[in-house]
């Protein structure tokens, strides 16, 4: 079990986990629902289920890459921790689960949910078509927010579209940034990417672009639901996690990627989110 958590960065889940959790206590805070341990629990089983998958399978397809690069070559798979068949064995069993857990939720979580594995594990075909992957990866984890208020309704609203859409915008962005460690990898092997596209600088200011785009999704929802003053402090530190991940990064000095990867967006949901919950708790 250690191995298959090492194969799946499964400390990674914080970054689209908090915005789940953000989209389940909306449905609850706005709706006359009420809360629901077996949903909540079936929630995080299809959140951890989804992404064990998309990761796995990354891992799967992505091995032969692996081994050439010398920045991933020790992953488990080639590093022989983990075979390729062990690897495709745990994204079905994870898939299995994922579309078990949506049928025990209600209706249209089940419908959807080929369509939500199809995203997630899509996504690690599409650096060898579009530079555009990074937007792709975003899409299937602006589905957390998404996702867990239909759990909860079995209906869309526009509020956790939003949210969709900021996490969309924000993952998309600083997946822009980790891959900054491979553009010359990249360019060599013809993979495609938004820094192989538009080179360092380029990249960076894509990725600024697109997490500004990040901060207004987070806004937004105060248009369609009542906000206090909780709910503008995490959107202030939020903002203020994004501009500073930005200004350790440079063209010039790509020594902290790691930092603003892993340590500056994992606070920046926790944090987020915590604002959100304090806020409706004091609403």
């Amino acid at each position: 079990m250690k191995k298959y958590l090492s194969l799946v960065l499964f400390a990674h889940s914080i970054f689209a986990l908090p915005f789940a959790f953000i989209g389940f206590f909306l449905a609850l805070h706005t709706t006359n629902h009420t809360f629901d341990w077996k949903l909540l629990v079936l929630m995080l089983v299809c959140m951890v289920t989804a992404r064990n998958a998309a990761m796995a399978f990354n891992r799967y397809l992505d091995r032969d890459i692996d081994i050439l690069n010398p920045r991933t070559a020790m992953r488990d798979i080639p590093a022989g921790r983990i075979s390729a068949r062990g690897a495709l064995l745990f994204t079905i069993i994870n898939c299995v689960f994922f579309v078990v857990a949506t049928y025990f939720i209600n209706s249209l979580c089940f419908m959807l949910s080929p369509i939500a594995l199809f995203v997630v594990l899509f996504y690690s075909y599409t650096k060898r078509i579009t530079a555009l992957c990074h937007l792709v990866l975003g899409l299937g984890l602006g589905l957390a927010p998404v996702g867990a208020y239909l759990v909860v309704t079995g209906q869309f609203h526009i509020v956790p579209v939003l949210y969709g859409l900021a996490v969309l915008c924000w993952v998309s962005g600083f997946d822009i940034i980790y891959a900054l460690q491979d553009e010359a990898f990249d360019r060599e092997h013809k993979l495609n990417s938004i820094p192989v596209l538009l080179g360092t600088k380029g990249a960076l200011r894509f990725s600024e672009i697109l997490h500004v785009c990040s901060f207004i999704f987070v806004l937004l929802p105060v248009l369609y639901m009542e906000v206090g003053w909780f709910y503008y402090l995490g959107v202030v530190f939020y903002g203020s996690l994004l501009i500073y991940q930005h200004r350790i990064v440079s063209p010039t000095d790509l020594s902290r990627v790691d930092r603003a990867f892993m340590t500056t967006n994992g606070i920046a949901s926790v944090i987020f989110a915590v604002f959100y919950l304090l806020d409706i708790i004091v609403l």
